[in-house]
């Protein structure tokens, strides 16, 4: 069936009526072949047209002329209880020049299921009325499957929320950063989110949505939290629902489980990126030996086109817990300094060692040598060796978090930033720019530092730095492995920062293949500095950079000996001892050059 006309008419509209049909099943999709071409050829859609509902519902459009060619179309019709049809309106507007056409229309799994003569599976319901013999999962899921509405019969409605009233007893999550939005019919935006809902799969229905359009950023959360659930063992408690993953932008839809309410979760399931323009049912068991809650997450992606919808939740086998969770403590535990010093005779350019109360110079504290017996001076500083094992910094921190931890009108979550991570947490495709494996274990669940270019924006800057560092040798260097990989990196730089200068030691830029990295940063003698590794973030999201155990190697500072230097030593003017193959070797052994003298 084809329209082929060159006409100037005003608003003309050729429309095309399906027979009447009087219901489907759950599974029933329509497809059909369209052909859309010329240089005015405009738009065409498809309507949905239900008995008893006076407003139609859009099931598809073709807004352009979409080339020579013939294209495929699908529908997701669902369960439609009532007698419809469907209409197909080519609209002229002013001037039109195309061909329009369609061709192979078919229904697919439409028809209810079929009567049994029995059904006594433990895993099977019997429908009362239609005698249909249907998997006991699509039970109380707020879907007429059997098609006399006996699967959906003696269901508990504080355990269902279709959404058409509002949320039930679900609830927003106030610690997110904005909320889910309840809706009829398409979502604001063009080319994403669903066109109906899933309940009765049309324009009046209502549906929950994740707008994804500004003001919201990308990486921005909305999570909605259910009710408080009773213990199940064995993954008795099961949670169906349906979700809308359509555009190309769209990011992240995650489900997680909690046992403790100012805590994120555990993540129980996901999915990732585009869908495609249809509603997908999902069923996950849920297993629990203390009460727990089921939170849903949407994640904003890189642009407007990423909405996502939700709609028909629902619980089998579970129990509703009147009580709440409990919380954890916030404050951080660990070896706290003790409060009051010991009784000591120290300056205040003295470090006080926190058991004996003995008394060293303040160079003496952060110098890679424990000088105190309890190894207190050498505790709130950078560790020799960091290979980030059960997520361990080693006291390396980000200064730009740390001042921003203080102003709680500033937002981290977005924020270009070194984050550990692990093979394990990825999602898919996030090992084509970041480390599947690290290099301390070479496994999936060994930790890493990365710089997360999710976030930030091209250019975006993310420091992580030791505390300061009193002194070094004049063998000092820092050794650490490296993983620059893919086709957006940045760059990698190890800075040497003074109170009053910032100097580059090390730079790398662009991708390094997907593999660990050696490298050496030659550091020498130096006094009242820190080491920052800084990373740069490049024009997308596609290339994150990670470094790995990161080693600070013969850093300790030279020792003035209580004894003569040997014969095989050289005396240096500071009373230093170095062994004589280290004269004249360019290098600043004595640390006052006194090694390195012409005069020698």
């Amino acid at each position: 069936m084809f329209i082929l006309q060159n006409s100037s008419s005003i608003s003309q509209v050729a429309r095309l009526r399906s027979p009447k049909f009087r219901q489907t099943g759950a599974n029933c999709v329509l497809s059909f072949w369209y052909y859309n071409y010329g240089q005015s050829v405009g738009a065409a859609e498809m309507q949905l047209l239900v008995d008893g509902l006076k407003q139609p519902t859009v099931l598809w459009r073709a807004y352009y002329n979409e080339g020579n060619q013939w294209l495929k179309a699908v529908i997701q019709l669902g369960r439609l209880p009532h007698p419809f049809q469907l209409s197909l309106d080519k609209i002229s507007l002013g001037f039109y020049d195309g061909v329009s056409a369609i061709d192979d229309i078919a229904f697919e799994n439409c028809a209810l299921p079929p009567p049994a003569l029995s059904c006594e599976s433990p895993n099977r319901f019997w429908c009362r009325d239609t005698k249909a013999c249907i998997d006991s999962l699509l039970v109380c899921d707020l879907v007429d499957d059997c098609g006399d509405g006996s699967d959906e019969d003696s269901c508990n409605p504080d355990l269902q929320c279709n959404f058409e009233n509002g949320l039930c007893n679900w609830e927003q999550d106030v610690e997110d950063d904005f909320d889910w939005i309840t809706i009829q019919g398409p979502t604001p935006t063009v080319n994403t989110g669903p066109l109906k809902d899933h309940t009765t799969g049309t324009a009046s229905g209502h549906y929950l949505y994740m707008e994804s359009s500004e003001p919201h950023l990308f990486q921005d959360k909305a999570i909605l939290l259910s009710p408080l659930f009773n213990p199940s063992g064995n993954g008795t408690c099961i949670f169906r629902f349906h979700y809308h993953m359509f555009g190309k932008q769209v990011y992240k839809l995650s489900v997680l489980q909690r046992t403790v309410s100012n805590t994120k979760g555990l993540l129980l399931w996901y999915r990732f990126g585009n869908q495609g323009n249809r509603w997908i049912r999902q069923t996950l068991y849920v297993s629990s030996s203390k009460p727990f809650q089921i939170l849903v997450k949407g994640t904003v992606g890189d642009g407007f086109t990423g909405d996502i919808g939700l709609d028909d939740t629902s619980f089998l086998g579970c129990t509703l817990y009147n009580g709440n969770l409990p919380t954890i403590s916030t404050t951080t535990s660990g070896t706290s300094v003790p409060a009051t010093l010991p009784m000591n005779n120290c300056t205040e350019k003295d470090f006080v060692c926190r058991a004996s109360g003995h008394c060293i110079q303040m160079i003496q504290k952060c110098d890679f040598r424990p000088d105190c017996s309890d190894k207190s001076d050498e505790s709130a500083c950078v560790k020799e060796v960091c290979n980030f094992e059960n997520k361990n910094q080693c006291g390396w921190y980000q200064p730009a978090l740390e001042q921003a931890s203080g102003n709680y009108s500033v937002h981290t979550t977005n924020i270009f930033k070194w984050e550990l991570g692990r093979g394990a947490n990825l999602y898919p495709g996030q090992e084509k720019h970041c480390p599947l494996i690290d290099h301390t274990m070479f496994t999936e669940e060994g930790w890493y530092l990365f710089a997360d270019s999710s976030n930030g924006e091209f250019g975006h800057i993310a420091d992580i730095a030791t505390p300061v560092i009193s002194l070094t040798g004049p063998k000092c260097k820092i050794i650490f492995w490296n993983h620059m990989n893919g086709s957006t990196i940045g760059s990698l730089e190890v800075l040497c920062k003074t109170s009053n200068k910032t100097s580059k030691l090390w730079t790398q830029s662009g991708s390094q293949g997907p593999q660990w990295n050696r490298a050496e940063v030659f550091l020498g003698i130096r006094s009242n500095f820190q080491v920052v590794f800084r990373a740069k973030r490049g024009v997308s999201y596609m290339g994150d950079v990670a470094v790995d155990d990161i080693t600070f190697e013969d850093c300790s500072p030279l020792l003035i000996p209580g004894r003569p230097c040997t014969s095989d030593e050289f005396t240096c003017a500071n009373k230093y001892c170095i062994p004589k193959d280290s004269l004249c070797d360019f290098v600043n052994d004595c640390a006052d050059n006194s090694d390195e003298s012409p005069t020698i």
